[in-house]
C-alpha cells in the first residue's frame, strides 16, 4: 500500500459501483479514508477499516447536506469530493419529457451543485482540498440519443471550470475526469443484449487505439493523481481518459 493519501478524507458519490468503485479501491489503497455516498448499499468486499457507506439519496438536498456534515463531523475533516454518481438514458429530444429531463439534470448536476456548495466550507477549513466530477467524453460529443446526458455532462465540464475560478484562492482545486467507455456491469449488460454481442465488442475494441476497453481502476489512477499533492498546480482542466478514441478518425468501411 502507498501513502500518497494517508490522513486525507474523501466523500465518494457512487462510490460502490462502476467507475466508483475503482475510484473507492485505489483511494483506500492510498491510505484514504473513504465515505461511499449513495442510494443502495455497496458490495461488501469494498467496506474496510478504510472504507465506509453512508445511505444518501442524491436526489434529496436534505440528505446531501447530512452525507457532507456528517463526513466531517464523523472524522474531523473532509479533503477530497468526488462527483461521480450519475445517470443515463436513451432518448431523442422529442422523446425526453421534461421529467426526464428534470431527473438528469437533478442527479447529474444539481447534486454536484449541492455537494460542492457544502463541501467547499469544510475544505477551507482544511486549508484547501481536491473537487473531482466525473464528467464524460459526451460531454465533448454525443452519442445517439443522448441529448440530456451529454447537457449534463457539458454542464459538469463547465461547473468544474467555474469552481477552480471561484476557489482557487482557498486552496481548492476543482477537476474533471471525462472518461470514455469504461467496462462495468452496466456497460456488460449493454453489450450483452445487442443480438450481435462478439460483433459489439469487436467493433468496441477497435475504436480504440489502446487496444482494450478501459477499467474502474484506470478513472481510479487518475483520480488519485488529481487528489494528491503531486497535482497542487492542477485546477479547472478536464481530462480525457478513452482510449485515445476521440483522437481516431474513423473510415469507411470497405
Amino acid at each position: 500500500m502507498a501513502d500518497r493519501l494517508k490522513d486525507k478524507v474523501a466523500v465518494v458519490t457512487g462510490g460502490g459501483r462502476g467507475i466508483g468503485s475503482g475510484i473507492t479501491a485505489r483511494f483506500a489503497e492510498e491510505g484514504a479514508t473513504v465515505v461511499i455516498v449513495q442510494r443502495n448499499p455497496p458490495p461488501d468486499e469494498l467496506l474496510n477499516d478504510r472504507t465506509v457507506f453512508f445511505q444518501t439519496d442524491l436526489a434529496n438536498p436534505e440528505e446531501i447536506a447530512k452525507a457532507v456534515d456528517r463526513t466531517a463531523d464523523r472524522f474531523g475533516c473532509l479533503d477530497i469530493l468526488v462527483n461521480n454518481a450519475g445517470i443515463m438514458f436513451e432518448k431523442t429530444v422529442e422523446e425526453t419529457s421534461e421529467e426526464d429531463w428534470d431527473l438528469m439534470m437533478a442527479i447529474n448536476m444539481k447534486a454536484p451543485f449541492l455537494l460542492t456548495k457544502r463541501a467547499v466550507r469544510y475544505l477551507r477549513r482544511r486549508g484547501g482540498g481536491s473537487i473531482i466530477n466525473i464528467g464524460s467524453i459526451e460531454g465533448l460529443a454525443s452519442n445517439p440519443g443522448h441529448p440530456a446526458y451529454s447537457a449534463s455532462k457539458a454542464g459538469i465540464h463547465g461547473f468544474t471550470a467555474a469552481v477552480a475560478v471561484d476557489h482557487g484562492h482557498d486552496g481548492i482545486r476543482c477537476n474533471a475526469i471525462a472518461p470514455g467507455w469504461i467496462n462495468s456491469d452496466l456497460s456488460e449488460a449493454y453489450i450483452d443484449g445487442m443480438p450481435d454481442s462478439a460483433r459489439v465488442r469487436r467493433e468496441l475494441l477497435a475504436m480504440h487505439p489502446a487496444g482494450r476497453l478501459g477499467e474502474p481502476k484506470d478513472i481510479g489512477n487518475l483520480a488519485v493523481w488529481l487528489a494528491s499533492d503531486e497535482s497542487t498546480f492542477v485546477t479547472g482542466q478536464v481530462y480525457v481518459i478513452d482510449g485515445g478514441r476521440t483522437k481516431k478518425l474513423p473510415l469507411p468501411v470497405t
